[in-house]
């Protein structure tokens, strides 16, 4: 495995915990390190760390704070 990534890997304690997680990424970052993106989306879909998901949760929040703040009005 590349320096650089095993260096991003440990920085990131997210990257680092998936990577414990689901160790087979090991032997496919060590064989080419293109995988790296792979290993990277899969983090992020587990994690929900995509923008579309950050908005999907803040919409989420103002929608239940939205419920309570009417429920208190009747």
């Amino acid at each position: 495995m590349e320096l650089d990534i095993q260096m991003k890997l440990k920085q990131e304690k997210n990257m680092y915990q998936y990577l414990k997680e689901n160790s087979y990424f090991i032997k496919d970052l060590n064989r080419n390190s293109q995988n790296y993106e792979a290993f990277l989306n899969a983090m992020k879909d587990l994690y929900r760390l995509r923008t579309t998901d950050k908005i999907s949760d803040a919409i989420d929040n103002i929608d239940l704070i939205s419920s309570f703040l009417g429920a208190f009005k009747s």
